[in-house]
C-alpha cells in the first residue's frame, strides 16, 4: 500500500512569481517557473540549505545552516480573496507577498498535511513543508502601494498564508497547469 494517496482535489495554477535574491520580498510575475532541486534559480529562497530563522529558533541559534524546506511559497487564490476582504481591499496582489505560486481549487489549502505532494503535468513535484505563518514584511510591501492597508495584512492572513514547500522532482510550471494533490496515507497524530 502506498504511503501517499491522491485526493479528489486538484489545484490550478493561476499566478507564478519570481522573488529575486536581492531587493526584498516583492515578486515579479512570470509565465513559467523552471524548478531545479535548489528551487527557483536566483530566487530569494533558492538553495539546498539556508540559514535558520525565527521560525525554528527553538531548535537552532538564528543563522545555523539547515536544510531548505522553504524553496517556494504557495498560496490559495480562495484564501487570498478572504485576506483581501478582511483587509477591506478588492484584491491583494500576490507580488506583494513574496509568492512563488498561487493555486485555485484546493479547500483549506494552508492546512494540507505536511509532506503532501503537489505534482504538475511534467512530473515536477513539490513537497509541502508547513504553514507559512504571516509576518510583517508583506504588509510593508502592501503599504508602499496602498497607504493604510499594510498593517491589516498580518491579522487578515492568519490561517490563510499558504505553505512553504521544496522541490522533490525538478520540472516546469506554467499558468493553467493542474497540480495533483497527494496526502500522507496515515491517521492524524493523537498522543
Amino acid at each position: 500500500m502506498p504511503t501517499l494517496r491522491e485526493v479528489e482535489f486538484q489545484g490550478e495554477i493561476t499566478w507564478l512569481g519570481h522573488v529575486p535574491a536581492e531587493g526584498g520580498l516583492r515578486a515579479r510575475s512570470v509565465d513559467r517557473l523552471d524548478l531545479g532541486f535548489d528551487g527557483d534559480a536566483g530566487a530569494r529562497h533558492a538553495g539546498a540549505n539556508r540559514a535558520s530563522c525565527v521560525r525554528v529558533r527553538d531548535l537552532y541559534p538564528e543563522g545555523t545552516e539547515i536544510r531548505n524546506a522553504r524553496q517556494v511559497t504557495i498560496l490559495s487564490e480562495e484564501e487570498l480573496a478572504l485576506i483581501a476582504a478582511d483587509m477591506g481591499m478588492e484584491a491583494v496582489d500576490p507580488s506583494h507577498l513574496g509568492v512563488s505560486i498561487v493555486v485555485r481549487g484546493i479547500p483549506d489549502f494552508t492546512f494540507i498535511p505536511p509532506s503532501s505532494r503537489l505534482q504538475g503535468p511534467d512530473g515536477v513535484t513539490l513537497v509541502a513543508d508547513t504553514e507559512n505563518r504571516p509576518c510583517i514584511f508583506p504588509g510593508r510591501e502592501i503599504e508602499k502601494d496602498h497607504t493604510g492597508f499594510g498593517p491589516k495584512f498580518k491579522p487578515a492572513a492568519k490561517n490563510r498564508r499558504g505553505i512553504t514547500a521544496w522541490v522533490e522532482r525538478p520540472g516546469g510550471m506554467v499558468i493553467g497547469d493542474a497540480l495533483r494533490l497527494f496526502i500522507p496515507d496515515q491517521r492524524p497524530w493523537a498522543p
